[in-house]
């Protein structure tokens, strides 16, 4: 069975509304940020994704990522495996991008993903409540 990991944080509004806050309430909204990512490593590689993406680029390597937002490769690999796990990028041939055409898509995706999961819940909820007599 294969597992997607989605995490949705509701909180405040985007604020001013330059590019730059903008993307940042939008990446914290989809968990992009944690306390233990000091220097907000995650979101930096989404953001290189997302210049990528607006670029009609291929995808990128971990290497390049790399170089694009000067974290190590270790690091960089580590956060495009969250990212995976999150059903927000894809892997192939060892290039990496964003799973969708633009940003509206994404949310889409991950919109999908919550509704699929929650009517799981729902079925299993109610076996469970079948076998408890509730």
């Amino acid at each position: 069975m294969r597992f997607v990991k989605i995490t949705i944080i509701s909180g405040g509004n985007p604020g001013k509304h330059n590019l730059n806050e903008l993307l940042q309430w939008f990446g914290a909204s989809l968990g992009l940020f944690n306390v233990r990512d000091r220097d907000s490593s995650c979101f930096r590689i989404f953001i290189v994704l997302v210049r990528d993406l607006k670029q009609g680029s291929e995808g990128l390597n971990s290497d390049e990522i790399a170089e694009l937002t000067g974290l190590t490769r270790g690091t960089v690999v580590h956060h495009l495996n969250k990212l995976m796990e999150s059903g927000l990028i894809i892997n192939a041939a060892n290039k990496y991008y964003l799973k969708v055409n633009n940003l509206e898509e994404l949310v889409d995706e991950v919109e999908a993903n919550v509704l699929k999961t929650l009517s799981k819940l729902r079925n299993v909820g109610k076996e469970i409540d079948g076998i408890l007599g509730l």
